[in-house]
């Protein structure tokens, strides 16, 4: 198979517009790496790069060992799986799939195995005799998956490939594509603005903004440790919540204080943030950390807080509630143990071992 290498990748329009800069990381051979991003972010742009469907303004990209930036898309060994399936609507399903090997003049009997296989791994053997128009958007993917695996590539791209599915039909064509991955073996990137799909598909997640890239890690190493305001509101859902306050002095610790409520930070968390003493600090805390003080609660460091419930969105198995305070939206994430009613007072534990703090100006991770 193959490594994915890029190299200080920049691409300008004609206009000006600098839509991807300095993008640099490595796709290692066998991985699955999921660039993800808001949209417009530059994150297709790059991987139409990669397959040679967009010019290279500066920086170098590495397929194995072979430098690509000149070499034309036919020549790179990649198979590319498209947003709109991108199937021709006048072949049947199995002409679309073997299109590329007949190109190839391979032969039909080795067309017909390669085909086979293909379509018994992703379950459409059955439908190789019908065309595009009478598949369901889930079957057509499938199609369109089959297409790339025949060609044995060296790298799978997936541009969106998802986001013209239902909710339901996601799920499950997402597990396909892990359990394909694991069956092949190939280098894999993948893109979506779905945080969902990246957190539950990929090896290593490449978080971009405005073409350029915040944080490349695993997904919980992403999770748990955001490097930047950006990352923690982007990855997760529902989103971190945020409060802006200033650390100061109390009973000999550090309290974070939001002119609402105070909360004693961890010994840890006072050591680390000494320096921000008297100074404005923001506060991350995901909503699965914060709890309903009348049941019992996990959290190491419990700190309290009194609140009004504003929205209660019951899920079945968790519920969301929007809390609010004088200065204060939070959304928790709670167990299904009483729900409750909008309008009711609740004191609220939140666990400040969980808890991140952000540099207001750089917006950085500093604990």
């Amino acid at each position: 198979m193959a490594k994915i290498t890029v190299n200080n990748l920049n691409k300008y329009y004609d206009n000006g517009f600098h839509a991807v800069k300095d993008v640099c990381f490595t796709a290692e051979d066998k991985e699955f790496v999921v660039l993800v991003g808001p949209s417009g972010c530059g994150k297709t742009t790059v991987l139409r790069m990669i397959a040679g469907l967009e010019e290279i303004s500066s920086g170098e990209i590495y397929i194995g060992e072979a430098l690509v930036n000149k070499m034309p898309p036919k020549e790179r060994d990649i198979a590319m799986v498209f947003q709109n399936y991108a199937l021709y609507p006048h072949m049947t399903v199995y002409d679309n799939m073997a299109f590329a090997l007949k190109l190839r003049k391979e032969s039909k009997d080795e067309i017909k195995r390669k085909v086979d296989i293909a379509a018994n791994m992703l379950g459409i053997e059955s439908m190789l005799k019908r065309r595009p128009g009478q598949l369901s958007g889930g079957q057509r993917q499938r199609v369109a998956l089959g297409r790339a695996i025949v060609r044995n590539p060296k790298v799978f791209l997936f541009d969106e490939p998802l986001s013209n599915l239902d909710a339901k039909l996601r799920v499950a064509m997402r597990a396909e594509i892990v359990k394909l991955h694991h069956a092949l073996g190939n280098t894999m990137i993948y893109v979506t603005h779905d945080q969902v799909e990246a957190m539950t598909m990929a090896d290593r997640i490449v978080v971009m903004k405005d073409g350029i890239i915040h944080q490349i890690d695993t997904p919980l190493n992403i999770y748990n440790n955001p490097a930047n305001i950006f990352v923690a509101g982007f990855i997760g859902s529902p989103a971190i919540n945020l409060s802006r306050g200033k650390l100061t002095a109390k009973d000999g610790t550090l309290v974070f204080d939001n002119g609402d409520y105070q909360l004693a930070l961890t010994p840890e968390q006072a050591k680390v943030l000494a320096g921000y003493k008297d100074k404005a600090i923001i506060m991350g805390i995901r909503p699965e950390d914060l709890y309903d003080a009348r049941f019992d609660s996990m959290a190491e460091f419990p700190a309290t807080f009194k609140a009004e419930v504003d929205v209660v969105e019951p899920l079945g198995n968790e519920y969301h509630v929007i809390l609010k305070t004088k200065t204060q939206v939070f959304t928790a994430r709670f167990d299904p143990k009483e729900l409750p009613k909008m309008g009711q007072q609740l004191e609220i534990t939140l666990d400040m071992a969980k808890a991140h703090f952000f540099d207001p100006e750089s917006e950085a991770n500093i604990f």
